[in-house]
């Protein structure tokens, strides 16, 4: 039998007994005010989204009744012959985007990885505030740097890749002619593969700045076991940090990709208007929808102005559905790929 022995001193008062404390469910004045004022930003938000999107779909009826699918699937922008099509400026959206993104993700990808793993403590703010800066440069001047200093460079490189890989359609270039005695410069200024390279740097610091919040978020944990087994460092990052970031890498290049889409003055400066159906970056010309809208909003007419709009909601459909699908992966936070180690 156990006996309970009191070692209080007499007199003393008796100890209260422990109670729970009471919870309050409700919150107090400054959450709330938090709440109410987040909601009322989303909202907003989404309120200001759908208006812009309800307008350009109703815009879009207009042209649907007078040039139906045709539409989609014409490729001359000929409004002297009321003959309209976008097919080529979608084809050279898609186009940009995707030599941008070619040139971006790698770019990106690496600058992530040495400024979360390799740079040294000092380097890592600086190099932050550099990446978070080229956002802030205004598009013009990225247009002015590619049209003045890239473009005259870049046409070298073009003319290497058509001669040597010009077997294949998306490297030809049809008066490219790479060993004429006289370099016909005029066959590759102007035209996507600049486009794209310029853009590339537009979209280089949103991609690495998901990627480089995400790369942060690996477990030290998991670090520390790997180099407890005897990883290297490259070991370790290709172990934990880039299963860990998958989520993040991709959805960060898709939201560059999103941004790629809509690219405005920067391609209107390098790009010179051609809506020949055609899929060969290195040659002269080309169109992408937000510089079609640039290029012939100030004198359209109201027909016409309804098929610039019709085509602008394509194009806000595409940022929309790549956005959102960039959004969600991101927000998964880890992918489901497992760590090995």
């Amino acid at each position: 039998m156990t006996t309970l022995i009191d070692l209080r001193p007499p007199g003393s008062a008796p100890e209260p007994e422990d109670t729970p404390r009471a919870i309050r469910k409700s919150l107090s004045i400054p959450d709330h005010l938090f709440r109410w004022g987040s909601t009322g930003i989303g909202a907003v938000v989404l309120a200001v989204t759908g208006a812009i999107g309800i307008f350009l779909g109703y815009q879009m009826v207009p042209t649907l009744r007078h040039y139906g699918l045709h539409f989609f699937t014409e490729n001359q922008w000929n409004p002297q012959l009321n003959i309209l099509g976008i097919a080529q400026v979608l084809v050279g959206t898609v186009e940009v985007a995707l030599i941008a993104l070619a040139f971006a993700f790698p770019l990106a990808l690496l600058t992530a990885l040495y400024i979360s793993e390799y740079a040294p403590a000092w380097l890592r703010a600086f190099l932050v505030s550099m990446v978070d800066l080229m956002a802030a440069i205004p598009s013009i001047l990225y247009g002015m740097w590619g049209y003045f200093l890239i473009m005259p460079h870049a046409l070298y490189l073009s003319r290497w890749l058509n001669e040597y890989l010009g077997w294949l359609p998306f490297f030809h270039v049809v008066n490219g002619k790479p060993r004429a005695p006289v370099f016909n410069q005029s066959a590759y200024d102007s035209s996507p593969f600049i486009a794209g390279m310029i853009v590339s740097m537009m979209v280089i610091p949103l991609a690495c700045a998901v990627m480089l919040g995400v790369f942060r978020q690996a477990p030290l944990s998991e670090r520390e076991g790997a180099y407890a087994l005897g990883s290297t460092r490259w070991g370790m990052i290709r172990a934990v940090v880039l299963p860990f970031g998958r989520g993040g890498i991709v959805g960060g290049t898709m939201l560059a990709l999103g941004r790629a889409l809509g690219e405005t003055i920067a391609v209107l400066l390098i790009l010179s208007v051609n809506t020949d159906l055609k899929f060969r970056p290195l040659e002269n010309g080309g169109v992408t929808t937000a510089q079609l809208i640039a290029n012939y909003f100030g004198e359209a007419t109201s027909g016409q102005l309804s098929a610039l709009l019709a085509a602008g909601f394509v194009l806000f459909a595409m940022t929309i559905v790549v956005n959102t699908i960039a959004a969600i992966i991101v927000n998964r936070g880890r992918s489901n790929a497992l760590t090995e180690i």
